[in-house]
């Protein structure tokens, strides 16, 4: 029975994530004439990675517009993109990476590929897994007001560097739609390709390796997910301990010790996973709890 909730889930999961997916990349004359859509929605920004320079892309990419911001000639903090992140953050945590991120989607892609796993020893996957936060302090924060040229401006460095996304969603298509662009490219166009040819084989091996190690959008969210209003609960009466629930999680999180930890991204297997129906979320819990209580 839990297997046909786990199938049943992943199908709904799935249908949401490519619905968001054509939400965010909505603009169709962009794919077919190689041009970027430059309307009055891209001044907002989405809340996850999702390149501002897609051909699709109706709204801006928030770690893109922090850094724009930061390397400007004033060098200042973009308020307005705080505090989008952080009410997003505050309500649903890392529920945004697990059903809103299209490049989140991609790697869950990736992962079903019948390959051989990798499954990370668990003291250097806690360390690989902080680097994330050192990327959004260093290239998304700092480098791009701190290092600058003569005239005072920066680089948006994870973007311009790093982004495996802006690659694979603005990159590659523009270059592939507009033969001047691919005249121009270079030694950085043929980086940023590599760096998104060694996420993608990581992705196949070690399921959302990019969001586990290096998005610095999910190191962000992470830092609200022990108290965001959006909750998951494990009933330690009714767990019976048979670990389905830790074989299913996409982050290999103890999900009986660890459920609310930084690093799971409400994707909602465990939870169908689960033969007891031990684990809930607050919406759910909180019901059930008065129902209870009634009784």
């Amino acid at each position: 029975m839990h297997r046909d909730r786990l199938k049943r889930h992943g199908r709904i999961r799935l249908a949401v994530q490519l619905g968001f997916a054509a939400l965010f990349n909505g603009y169709a004359a962009g794919f077919k004439g190689g041009r970027i859509f430059t309307g009055d929605s891209k001044k907002l920004c989405v809340p996850v990675l999702n390149c501002y320079s897609c051909p699709g892309a109706l709204g801006a990419c928030p770690i893109g517009s922090m850094q724009a911001v930061a390397a400007g000639a004033r060098h200042s903090f973009s308020f307005y993109v705080l505090g989008t992140l952080v009410l997003f953050g505050v309500i649903f945590g890392r529920l945004i990476c697990g059903f809103l991120c299209p490049f989140g989607l991609v790697q869950d892609l990736l992962y079903k590929l019948p390959l051989p796993k990798l499954k990370m020893p668990r003291k250097p996957d806690r360390v690989l897994r902080l680097f994330k936060y050192a990327v959004l302090a260093v290239f998304v924060l700092i480098l791009p007001a701190a290092a600058v040229n003569k005239y005072g401006l920066g680089d948006s460095w994870f973007c311009k560097y790093i982004c495996p996304a802006g690659t694979l969603e603005g990159g590659l298509p523009l270059t592939a739609l507009n033969e001047q662009l691919r005249q121009l490219t270079g030694t950085l166009f043929l980086w940023k390709v590599g760096v998104l040819c060694a996420v993608v084989i990581g992705a196949v091996f070690i399921h959302r390796c990019f969001c586990r190690y290096l998005c610095p959008l999910g190191a962000l969210y992470s830092l609200f997910n022990r108290f965001a209003l959006y909750r998951m609960d494990v009933d330690e009466h009714s767990c019976v301990g048979c670990g389905k629930c830790d074989a299913v999680c996409p982050m290999a999180v103890d999900v009986r010790k660890q459920i609310n930890s930084a690093e799971c991204i409400r994707c909602g297997r465990c939870k169908a996973a689960c033969p007891t129906k031990s684990i809930t979320s607050m919406i759910e819990f909180i019901p059930k709890k008065q129902t209870e209580e009634k009784k």
